[in-house]
C-alpha cells in the first residue's frame, strides 16, 4: 500500500507487466517425479482404430502408478483429490462422464480412510463426434490433473493428445485393457424382485438395508459412499446381516437435516479388495439432498462474527506495515477539504470490497467444481503467489526510497486522470487491494468460527459472509475520514514526511524478508536464493527506470533503456524462475521443525494414542503470522514447555505450508476455513479438545492440567 503522493494510479501498469512476466515464467505443468522416480506414467487410449461420423466410441486415461503410490476414486475419503479431466474437442463432438472403475478402500492409521487406485487404473469415457465430418483425421486434447499419494502427497498433470483417423468403418483396438476394466465398472442394483435397497435416517446416521440372499453370502460386502458436496460422511459399517440381508450404518458428521438417501456402491468380494470385487450402483432421490438453510438468527450470529474478525484483521500483524501507509495518507491529508478525505476513505473501502468479493466469488466457483476451500491464506500455499507479491511489495518500496518515479505520457495522464485527486482516489483504491491481500495470511479471532459456517453454506451466504469481513475491516478507515476533526493534532505536512515515506520503505522491506522467508519454507534455501537472484533483477530495472527513463533523456535513449529492461527482467525471469526456482526442491515439512515438536502424520498420531499417551497437535505454516504469534509467546513459553515435558505430552506440528491435501481435510473435518487450528487429544477413544485461534498460556496450563490430572485417575 502506498500513500497518496506515490501516485498508484500511474503505476499501477508497470506492477501488472511484472506480476504477467512473473506468471508467465512459471511452469505450466506439474513435474511428477520424486527422488529421480517417475511417479506416474498417463497415457491416452481409445477402443477404435477410427472414427466414423456420428458412432460413439470409448477412450480411456490409463495411469500406472509407481508401486507403493495411488490414486483416487471420485470421493477421496478421508484425504487426496479425484483425477480430473478437461477435453478439448472440436465443435459439435460430445464427452460423457467419467466411468469410474470399482476403488480400493484403505485404512491408514489415524482411521484415515480413503479409495482410489494402485499401481494402474483406467478411467473412461463416451465420446460422440458429430455425424459429418470434413478432415480426414481427428486431434483430441485433454488435460488430466491427479494426486499421486504414499507416505507424502504431489499433484501430477500432463496435456494428453489422441490423433485418429476418420474412416467409414472402424476395428477394435486396445481390447484387453478395456475389457479388463469395463468388468470393474459397477452395475446397475438388480430389479426389486431380486435385490431391494431401503433406506431409513436414524437421528445422525443413515441406515441402507440391502435384502438379496445371494449378496449375503459374500464374506466382504462394504458401502461406498458418494456423498454431495454439503454433506461429510464417516466411515460406513456393516452393522448387522443374516442369511438374506445386510444393514450398512452410515454415520453423519455434517448433512442438511431432510437428507435420507445416498448415492454409493455396495461392494463385494471374497476379500476385502479382492481382485473379484463387483459393486452395484445405489442411487438416491436428489430431492431430498437439498441445502440446508440456516436460520436468520444464526446467521446474523456468524455475520456479526465475521464483521468482528474483519475490525480485528487491522491489528493482526500481516497488515500493520500497510495501515501505516494508510495512516500517513491521512497525515498527507490534514488542511485539506473534509468532502476530499472523505472521498479518499470511500475508495479506500471500495480496494478493501473488491478484492474481498472478488475472493468470494473465486471460493464459490472452487466450491461448485467440487474443490475444497479455505481461507487461512490458500493463496499462500502456492510459491508462484507468494513470489509474485514479493515483487510488487519490493517495487513499493524501491518507490517508497525514491529509486524511480513513474509518469505517464502527458496526453495519457490528461485523458485518464484529468485531476489530482482522481489520481489520489485510484491511489487510495489500490491502497484498500494491497492492505486485504497482506491480510489473507492471517486469521483473526472470530474469523474461523464464521468462514467456517459460512463454507458450509449457500452461495450467498459465502458472499455475504465476505461482505461482512470486508465491511468490519474498512469501518475505521471510513469513520477516520468522515469525522476528520482529529487530523488537527497532527504536524502539518513538511520536510518530516520524506523521512517517514521513507522509514515506511523499510517497513516494506521486512515484509518482504517475512514472504523470502515463506519462499524458502516452500522450496528451501535453493529456491530462496534463486527468488533473491531475481528480486535484484527488478532492483536494477528500478533503477534504470529511474535514472535513464525521464523527461531529460532523449527518446532514443528511453527507448533502448526500456527494452534492455525489458530484456533483463524477461531473461531472469526465465532462468532465475522457470529454470531454477521451479526445480528447486519442495522443502520437507521435517525441515521447518524445531525442539521437541515431531511431524504431524495420523500413522504417528494413531501410534501415540494406542500407547495412551496424551498428544497435542499444531496446525500450522510458515507464512502464518497469527500461527508464528502463538508460537513464539506461548507454546514455546518457559512454563508452557515445561508443562508439556511434565505431563509427558507427545507435541506434532501439521505443516500446512505447502497444502497439504490430509491436513486440508482434517481442517475441515474441524470445522475450521484453515489456520491456525491447535488440537489436545486426551486418549484414543475420548474427543479431541479444540483451542481457539489466538492463545494464551493460562488457557494452555489450565487445559493441559485437567487433562492430565484426569487420564492420570483413569
Amino acid at each position: 500500500m502506498l500513500p497518496n503522493l506515490m501516485r498508484i494510479a500511474s503505476r499501477s501498469s508497470v506492477y501488472s507487466l511484472l506480476c504477467w512476466l512473473l506468471v508467465a515464467v512459471a511452469p505450466h505443468g506439474v513435474a511428477q517425479t520424486y527422488q529421480g522416480k517417475q511417479l506416474v506414467r498417463p497415457e491416452l487410449l481409445a477402443d477404435t482404430t477410427a472414427i466414423v461420423p456420428g458412432k460413439s466410441f470409448t477412450v480411456g486415461l490409463l495411469l500406472r502408478m509407481a508401486p507403493g503410490w495411488h490414486t483416487y476414486w471420485k470421493f477421496s475419503g478421508d484425504a487426496g483429490l479425484p483425477t480430473e479431466l478437461k477435453w478439448k474437442l472440436p465443435p459439435g463432438w460430445k464427452v460423457g462422464d467419467i466411468q469410474w472403475p470399482i476403488p480400493l478402500k484403505t485404512i491408514d492409521p489415524g482411521d484415515i480412510e480413503t479409495y482410489g487406485y494402485e499401481n494402474e487404473v483406467l478411467l473412461i469415457q463416451e465420446i460422440t463426434p458429430p455425424s459429418k465430418l470434413d478432415d480426414s483425421s481427428a486431434k483430441l486434447s485433454t488435460e488430466a490433473n491427479w494426486l499421486v499419494c504414499e507416505k507424502i502427497c504431489i499433484p501430477g498433470s500432463a496435456t494428453l493428445q489422441l490423433d485418429l483417423p476418420v474412416a467409414s468403418t472402424s476395428q477394435p483396438a486396445n481390447t484387453d485393457v478395456f475389457a479388463r476394466y469395463r468388468r470393474l465398472l459397477p452395475q446397475n442394483l438388480t430389479g426389486p424382485n431380486v435385490a431391494r435397497a431401503d433406506w431409513s435416517r436414524v437421528g445422525a446416521d443413515l441406515r441402507l438395508k440391502i435384502t438379496n440372499e445371494t449378496l449375503a453370502k459374500y464374506p466382504a460386502i462394504d458401502f461406498f459412499p458418494l456423498p454431495e458436496q454439503e454433506t461429510i460422511v464417516g466411515h460406513p459399517a456393516v452393522q448387522s446381516r443374516n442369511n438374506s440381508e445386510i444393514l450398512f450404518r452410515i454415520p453423519l458428521e455434517s448433512a442438511p437435516k431432510d437428507l435420507s438417501s445416498m448415492t454409493g456402491l455396495v461392494v463385494f468380494a471374497q476379500q476385502p479388495n479382492g481382485d473379484d470385487r463387483a459393486a452395484w450402483q445405489i442411487t438416491s432421490a436428489p430431492a431430498l439432498l437439498a441445502t440446508r438453510p440456516a436460520s436468520a438468527r444464526g446467521m446474523f450470529t456468524f455475520l456479526l462474527f465475521g464483521f468482528l474478525g474483519g475490525i480485528i484483521l487491522n491489528l493482526m500483524p500481516c497488515v500493520l506495515p500497510v495501515i501505516s501507509l494508510k495512516i500517513f495518507g491521512f497525515v498527507q491529508q490534514a488542511g485539506q477539504s473534509r468532502q476530499k478525505i472523505f472521498r479518499s476513505g470511500i475508495a479506500f473501502t471500495i480496494g478493501i470490497f473488491a478484492w474481498f468479493i472478488g475472493l468470494a466469488v473465486l471460493l464459490i466457483a472452487l466450491k461448485g467444481a467440487g474443490r475444497d476451500v479455505t481461507w487461512g491464506g490458500f493463496q499462500f500455499t502456492n510459491p508462484y503467489f507468494v513470489l509474485a507479491l514479493s515483487v510488487i511489495v519490493l517495487v513499493f518500496a524501491l518507490n517508497l526510497f525514491g529509486v524511480f518515479e513513474v509518469s505517464l505520457p502527458q496526453s495519457v495522464t490528461r485523458s485518464l486522470l484529468s485531476t489530482s485527486e482522481r489520481k489520489d482516489l485510484l491511489g487510495s483504491f489500490f491502497q484498500g487491494v494491497f492492505a486485504t491481500v497482506l491480510a489473507t495470511p492471517c486469521t483473526a479471532p472470530f474469523l474461523g468460527t464464521a468462514l467456517g459456517f459460512a463454507f458450509t453454506q449457500s452461495a450467498a451466504i459465502i458472499l455475504a459472509m465476505f461482505i461482512a469481513i470486508a465491511a468490519g475491516m474498512s469501518a475505521p478507515y471510513l469513520l477516520l475520514s468522515a469525522q476528520p476533526a482529529w487530523l488537527r493534532f497532527l504536524p502539518r505536512p513538511g520536510l518530516w514526511m520524506l523521512h517517514v515515506k521513507q522509514f515506511m520503505g523499510f517497513l516494506l522491506l521486512a515484509t518482504l524478508l517475512f514472504l523470502l522467508y515463506v519462499v524458502g519454507a516452500q522450496r528451501g534455501l535453493e529456491g530462496a536464493i534463486w527468488a533473491s537472484c531475481f528480486l535484484l533483477v527488478i532492483s536494477v530495472a528500478c533503477w534504470m527506470k529511474g535514472a535513464f527513463v525521464v523527461p531529460t533523456v532523449s527518446a532514443v535513449k528511453r527507448i533502448v533503456v526500456l527494452v534492455l529492461m525489458l530484456l533483463s527482467v524477461i531473461g531472469s525471469g526465465v532462468y532465475f524462475i522457470g529454470d531454477k526456482f521451479q526445480s528447486a526442491k519442495i522443502a520437507s515439512a521435517d525441515s521447518q521443525i524445531r525442539g521437541d515438536w515431531q511431524p504431524f502424520t495420523p500413522e504417528r498420531l494413531q501410534t501415540e494414542l494406542e500407547q495412551g499417551r496424551i498428544v497435542f497437535v499444531d496446525f500450522t505454516a510458515a507464512w502464518c503470522l497469527t500461527c508464528k504469534f502463538n508460537e513464539a509467546s506461548v507454546l514455546e513459553a518457559q512454563d508452557v514447555r515445561e508443562a508439556f515435558q511434565r505431563h509427558g505430552i507427545v507435541k506434532l506440528k501439521a505443516d500446512w505450508t505447502n497444502g497439504d491435501p490430509v491436513i486440508t481435510k482434517l481442517l475441515q473435518q474441524f470445522g475450521r476455513p484453515g489456520v491456525p487450528l491447535y488440537v489436545l487429544y486426551p486418549a484414543k477413544n475420548e474427543e479431541p479438545i479444540v483451542f481457539p485461534e489466538l492463545l494464551t498460556k493460562s488457557m494452555i496450563l489450565d487445559k493441559l492440567e485437567t487433562v492430565a490430572r484426569r487420564v492420570a485417575s483413569q
